[in-house]
């Protein structure tokens, strides 16, 4: 698992007129080529009528996946600008279809390229970018005398606090940032002079809003 990645927050829409020709960008978040097929599919499903329906996307914690498709515009004014979008901001597990009604008037090869590529972007900012941070739920357990004490600490280390639960003792779910995890433990078994009882739970992803220029 990655310590954190780029993706969209997740479905987004948006529409530009570049010389009466419309441009609709779809963008979506997809962890598969299936998803990402799929959701192609259903796009291509609504617009059958469009001039063209030209997509990318990039799946995968190493990129693993990529593919463009110009769905008829002269090879590489498409679908490939459309992918270089993605690369460029560094998303991951995103896919795009931009749909194109032919407005009469030819934009050439550099027109296309970068009607695509705006297409794009205003998609994708449609959908939102999030970068999604690794942590590890840890159940931290004391007695109620130690309660009021260790929240105090917490919320002053900036730490997300996920859950608590009241029984004969209370039980604070944390989530803990990849690669804190023995200074977290450290610092609770000090606070509370070895009294706390740790336990690690699992990987949790937490998301994070991302302007995009």
């Amino acid at each position: 698992m990655l310590d954190q990645y780029l993706t969209v927050k997740g479905y987004g829409e948006q529409e530009i007129v570049i010389e009466k020709s419309r441009f609709i960008a779809y963008v979506n978040r997809a962890e598969s080529e299936e998803e990402a097929v799929q959701f192609i599919g259903q796009i291509k499903k609504m617009h059958w009528q469009a001039t063209h329906n030209c997509s990318a996307y990039i799946i995968g914690e190493h990129h693993e996946h990529q593919k463009a498709n110009d769905d008829g515009e002269p090879s590489g004014t498409a679908g490939r600008p459309m992918l270089e979008v993605l690369k460029k901001i560094g998303l991951h597990d995103t896919v795009v279809v931009v749909t194109r009604y032919f407005g009469g008037i030819k934009l050439g090869a550099g027109g296309l390229i970068r009607a695509y590529g705006q297409a794009t972007k205003e998609g994708i900012k449609a959908a939102g970018v999030i970068r999604r941070l690794l942590h590890r739920k840890l159940r931290v357990t004391v007695d109620y005398t130690w309660l009021g004490k260790v929240q105090n600490e917490v919320q002053n280390r900036g730490l997300k606090l996920d859950d608590i639960q009241y029984l004969d003792q209370v039980t604070l779910t944390l989530l803990i940032p990849k690669g804190n995890e023995d200074k977290a433990a450290q610092w609770l078994t000090n606070l509370t002079n070895g009294q706390a009882r740790l336990e690690w739970g699992d990987w949790i992803y937490m998301d994070q809003p991302v302007e995009i220029a």
